[in-house]
C-alpha cells in the first residue's frame, strides 16, 4: 500500500441505496458496523482506474484504497475494485 495517494476522489451521496456484491460485504463484516455499512451503501465514487462510478463499499474493500477524509478518498491507483 502507497503513503503517498496518486487521486483524491470526492464521495458522493445517492437517495437509494446500490447494489454490493455478497463477497464484498463479506469482507467489510468485521471492519465496519451494521449502521455504518448501510450509511454508506448510499454513497458512490467516481473511480479513475476503471473510469466508472462504484459503490464507495466496493471502493473501501480495494487493494487501492488508502483512507477516506473529510468527504474524500485517497486511492493509490494501482488496481481498480472488481467490477461483476
Amino acid at each position: 500500500m502507497a503513503d503517498q495517494p496518486k487521486y483524491s476522489i470526492k464521495v458522493l451521496k445517492k437517495e437509494k441505496p446500490l447494489r454490493v456484491s455478497k463477497e464484498v460485504k463479506e469482507i467489510l463484516k468485521g471492519a465496519v458496523s451494521g449502521k455504518m455499512m448501510k450509511n454508506m451503501g448510499y454513497e458512490l465514487v467516481s473511480c479513475p482506474v476503471i473510469k466508472e462510478e462504484v459503490p464507495f463499499l466496493e471502493c473501501f474493500a480495494c487493494g487501492s484504497f488508502i483512507r477516506r477524509f473529510k468527504g474524500e478518498v485517497h486511492c493509490a491507483g494501482l488496481k481498480g475494485p472488481k467490477v461483476k
